[in-house]
């Protein structure tokens, strides 16, 4: 089954500034791409982690006894660290969004291509699923998680037509939301589609939430000296990465300490994010909008 090339895997790698005996993580695990190459890197007493909450990542576990396979979201990294025994790690990759391979099968429902249902969820354990938004959120609601998420120029529209249309016939399928949409769309039409099914993706699986629950945890596990490599493909999750290396959260607050100095938790590695060259979106689409952001905790 096919999975996505990593992105940005040699600039990665080489921001995780490797220690052969050193215990990392891939937070996003997929297909592995990036942990092979972590692996690589590592002694016979190194040790990687890699986190995916989603069952089909199991196939790409590889054969190395310094290997864990955490088959839970990254948002309990910290508990999940403990279990194993990890108090404090030498580096953390996540590489955040959807795989190649989940917008790949249909029936995960990720994908405007596809007759399927609407789910979304990459975490099929999850409660909620895309059409249990599209049919319970408020007006308000909807056009508040399509502007944040997707920025759709016109969301509030949008919202007005979902309500419309889910109190004759509530969404249960694709088809259903593409009727809905196809009168609306504004714009380069793959791209408008793809920013309201971003939207519904982020929101059904928390994406904002998660990621910030697990930078707080990751500064909290990263040793000092240790690095934070964040690859982010939406401009909301890039800004909540921007903020906390600089900042050490996600609203971009300076925090003080008693005496008035400005507490800085990570030395930012990159001023700028890093973007991947016009080879690698070339022959990887999926980087295209690729951002990577990398700190070492103070």
């Amino acid at each position: 089954m096919e999975y996505h090339q990593p992105v940005l895997a040699t600039e990665a790698i080489e921001a995780l500034n490797i220690v052969p005996q050193g215990i990392y993580v891939d937070a996003t695990f997929g297909g592995g791409g990036h942990s092979a190459l972590i692996l690589k890197q590592l002694g016979e007493n190194g040790k990687l982690l890699g986190f995916d909450q989603d069952e089909a990542a199991r196939q790409n576990i590889p054969a190395d006894e310094r290997f864990i396979f955490v088959q839970q979201n990254f948002r309990y990294l910290k508990r999940f660290l403990r279990l194993h025994g990890i108090r404090e790690v030498h580096g953390i990759l996540a590489d955040l969004g959807v795989s190649s391979h989940q917008l790949d099968i249909a029936e995960r429902g990720f994908s405007y291509r596809f007759q399927a249902d609407l789910d979304m969820r990459m975490n099929q354990q999850g409660e909620r699923n895309a059409a249990d938004v599209l049919n319970t959120y408020s007006e308000q609601q909807l056009q508040q998680l399509f502007s944040d998420y997707g920025q759709v120029r016109n969301a509030k529209t949008l919202a007005q037509e979902i309500v419309k249309a889910r109190n004759t016939r509530p969404f249960k399928r694709i088809e259903d939301l593409m009727l809905c949409l196809d009168p609306l769309i504004r714009g380069q039409r793959l791209r408008y589609l793809s920013q309201v099914f971003q939207a519904l993706r982020m929101e059904v699986n928390e994406e904002v939430a998660v990621l910030e629950e697990f930078l707080n945890q990751a500064l909290e596990v990263l040793r000092p000296g240790g690095r934070l490599v964040i690859i982010a493909y939406h401009s909301v999750e890039d800004r909540i990465a921007k903020n906390f290396l600089k900042w050490g959260n996600s609203k971009g607050e300076p925090q003080k300490d008693d005496y008035g100095h400005i507490e800085r938790p990570f030395q930012l590695i990159t001023k700028k994010p890093i973007e991947p060259s016009e080879a690698e979106v070339k022959s990887n689409s999926r980087a295209r909008s690729a951002k990577m952001r990398v700190g070492e905790k103070y």
